[in-house]
């Protein structure tokens, strides 16, 4: 019996010995969970260095919850036990669990040292929790804890994360022996945060505490001033390092091309260049990706593209670079083949990539395009996000695609960023400027945070809807919010006064700028009053305000009121203002055309057949009618007088159709709108093949009865085209939207929203 004993003995002494060499860092989970199997059977649960071990050995692992079932079990947990668990859970950055550990700490009253704390101020740090961060520094003062340096720099660092940086400069103060590390953490945190004097003042304390500054700390302040704007600092500070004998790095290199790309300098870019070819950091990705942003920025498409070409192993983010800067240059075609190029080596292009592209496609008016890479990216895989859906719904917006601009809003809502404020207002642009202005509404509504481009934007799309009441409402109420409105919002307020003849309300709006809000008025704002005084009939007026104007009246300006002489047939002030603007848009054709307009509508055929001959002589051609229609997820482009489209003959038909059935309710074709000396029946025959007409009549041929359409023209719509389409609404009981370049119309029952007035 006595044998038996001593053998039993002997085995447990073995395997209390196997478990201590278990080595907490390499045991894997199945051996844990054997040790603490072992550990129950044997009785040793009550031993503390046991339990810690297989603490430790839960923790290494990452079963906290097998953990804290163990942590539980303890009688009486001791302050090696909480070390264990709190300094694990800290390291796996699960940083909730650490400070739950903590308050369970405190709460038996277990008290913690200066192991414990550095981990529990870095998960205060790690989830930016300042108010927890603070009780912690107060608990290490009344403790007595902070006599630890290493403790000091902890709680410095976790104030700079968590950008207090007030009381990480009292921090930084109370040190003892300040180290690099934390003086260029907080000068680099000051520098980020745009406090110059501060930043220098701490980044200059090295040289006094006879710290020699390294890479990383001077790196910190060029990437800090970078970030907080103060772009000449961040070069400054990048001369300076040089002059201190410092060898820069690729991080310094590309800081500092950022900060001065956004400067616009080309001269200083090309001499950093030059340096970047000196220390070898030619193949740095991220130089060189910042040599291409640079020189798309400062209009150096050439010097982009050899720096691209020079590229040994290009990569996709240096292709996401170029298609940006080719974009910001409008070199469409050239982007559009570093794109190809890069898939058909097969290259995996990311949603930075496939968004650029898209991007490129809306900046540079590829709208059609855009549409169709859009598609193609989902096609290949590649998830959009809340950055590609803003840039893509501009395309819907441009060519009326409703259907595809509500299939990016239903993905935006399936993927939960159609709250995004970015999204949001490109969703208010897109709804408004594709007719649904109900819909752009319930978009804006829905906004939980709402800023000043979702205001304005909300504002501009009743302005074009011709809504004024509705716009000054939204601008009202945006005001009772304590969103306080910019030069946007009131260019958006006075066209819609414009469009709906308010020119008291306008005048009131306009003279309230710099009065009540201090916004200096710009050209837009004169050539909305311009506009809003000439449509109102008051031309001596408006030519009056473009005298007393602190600058000389641009073109928009005097294309305004070109515009207004043209509605009210005032050929002297007509003549006046075309002249002028063939100096400051020599190039411009629709000018020439406006004039010509006026003469004809005067019968001055003499005067039209001089101004064609003007146009001739300068190398200019009228500018083409067009329309955009979306029918059955496809965008159609109609030409004015073109026969081209294949269903041109079913169009041809069914218009004349429509004239029988016009002519039958006592309607004439109005042929005045044919400005051109020709015979009637050919005056009658150019007016049925005005490009918004063709886009109308086509989507009543492949719609169903009662469905809405809308459609785009790149001209403002002739007064036949605007009672042809009003008799359509009604005949065909069909609700037909056309945006043209001046407003949105509205038919319904034989009846537009303009009131008949644009």
């Amino acid at each position: 019996m006595r044998r038996q004993t001593l053998h039993l003995y002997d085995n447990l002494n073995l395997k209390v010995a196997s478990l201590s060499c278990l080595n907490t860092f390499t045991a894997t989970l199945i051996e844990a969970k054997q040790a603490h199997a072992h550990v129950l059977k044997t009785g040793l649960s009550n031993h503390s260095h046991f339990t810690t071990k297989l603490l430790s050995l839960y923790a290494n692992n990452q079963c906290f919850a097998d953990s804290d079932l163990l942590l539980h079990s303890m009688a009486e947990p001791d302050v090696a036990a909480f070390t264990t668990l709190i300094n694990a859970s800290s390291k796996f950055s699960n940083f909730n669990q650490t400070l739950n550990l903590f308050a369970k700490m405190l709460a038996l009253q277990v008290f913690p040292d200066t192991r414990i704390i550095p981990s529990v101020i870095k998960a205060c740090a790690g989830i930016s929790a300042l108010k927890l961060g603070q009780q912690v520094h107060g608990f290490g003062l009344t403790s007595g804890l902070l006599l630890d340096s290493f403790l000091v720099s902890s709680l410095l660092h976790m104030y700079v994360k968590c950008n207090e940086l007030k009381s990480a400069h009292k921090v930084f103060d109370t040190m003892a022996v300040a180290d690099l590390v934390s003086t260029s953490a907080l000068a680099s945190a000051f520098a980020k945060k745009g406090d110059v004097m501060n930043a220098y003042k701490v980044f200059n304390d090295l040289e006094k505490l006879g710290i020699e500054p390294n890479v990383v700390s001077w790196n910190g302040m060029i990437a800090g001033f970078n970030q907080s704007g103060h772009h000449l600092e961040a070069a400054l500070v990048f001369q300076k390092m040089h002059l201190h004998g410092f060898d820069c790095d690729g991080v310094s290199v590309s800081s500092v091309l950022a900060a001065i790309g956004d400067m616009g300098d080309f001269v200083v870019g090309a001499q950093v260049h030059g340096y970047v070819i000196k220390l070898g950091l030619g193949s740095d990705k991220c130089v060189v990706s910042s040599l291409v942003d640079i020189y798309g920025k400062t209009g150096h498409a050439l010097e982009m593209l050899q720096v691209f070409e020079a590229m040994e192993q290009k990569d996709v983010g240096t292709c996401n670079a170029v298609i940006a800067g080719l974009s910001r240059n409008a070199m469409f075609n050239e982007a559009f083949r570093i794109f190809r190029q890069f898939q058909s080596i097969g290259m995996e292009l990311n949603v930075v990539s496939w968004t650029s592209m898209i991007a490129c496609c809306t900046q540079n008016g590829k709208d059609i395009e855009a549409l169709h890479i859009f598609r193609e990216m989902q096609m290949a895989g590649v998830k959009p996000n809340s950055v590609t859906i803003p840039c893509m719904l501009p395309a819907c917006s441009n060519v009326a695609a409703l259907t595809h601009g509500k299939a990016a809003h239903c993905f935006s809502i399936r993927n939960g960023f159609s709250n995004d404020i970015y999204v949001g207002s490109a969703l208010i642009d897109m709804y408004s400027n594709c007719g649904r202005i109900r819909f752009a509404r319930q978009c804006f509504d829905r906004l939980p945070v709402l800023n000043l481009a979702c205001w304005n934007a909300m504002i501009g799309g009743y302005a074009m809807h011709g809504k004024a009441k509705e716009g000054i409402d939204i601008f009202n109420l945006m005001k009772r919010s304590g969103q306080k409105p910019d030069s946007v919002s009131f260019t958006s307020l006075l066209s819609a006064c414009s469009q709906n003849g308010l020119v008291d309300i306008g005048r009131q709006f306009f003279n309230s700028m710099s009065t009540e809000y201090g916004i200096e008025t710009k050209m837009e704002h004169y050539s909305c009053m311009v506009s809003l005084l000439g449509r109102a009939g008051k031309l001596a007026e408006a030519y009056q305000m473009m005298k007393k104007m602190p600058f000389a009246p641009d073109a928009c300006v005097w294309g305004a009121l070109l515009n207004a002489c043209q509605v009210h047939h005032d050929m002297g002030l007509g003549e006046v203002a075309a002249y002028k603007l063939f100096e400051l848009e020599p190039n411009n054709p629709g000018n020439y055309i406006l004039l010509s307009n006026i003469y004809a509508a005067r019968r001055k055929w003499n005067e039209v057949d001089k101004v064609r001959d003007m146009m001739k002589d300068a190398g200019m051609r009228k500018k083409p009618g067009y329309s955009w229609i979306e029918v059955k997820n496809k965008v159609h482009m109609l030409l004015a007088g073109d026969k081209s489209h294949p269903q041109m003959v079913q169009i041809m038909e069914k218009m004349h159709e429509l004239s029988m059935e016009m002519k039958k309710a006592g309607y004439i074709p109005d042929t005045n709108f044919v400005l051109q000396d020709v015979e009637e029946q050919e005056k009658e025959q150019i007016l049925c093949g005005h490009s918004e007409k063709l886009a109308v009549v086509l989507g009543l041929l492949n719609t169903k009865p009662g469905t809405p359409l809308t459609v785009l023209k790149n001209l403002r719509i002739c007064g036949d085209c605007h009672a042809v389409i009003k008799f359509i609404s009604g005949f065909e009981e069909r609700e037909i939207f056309v945006r043209d370049t001046a407003r949105f119309h509205q038919f319904k029952e034989g009846v537009c929203s303009c009131g008949d007035v644009w």
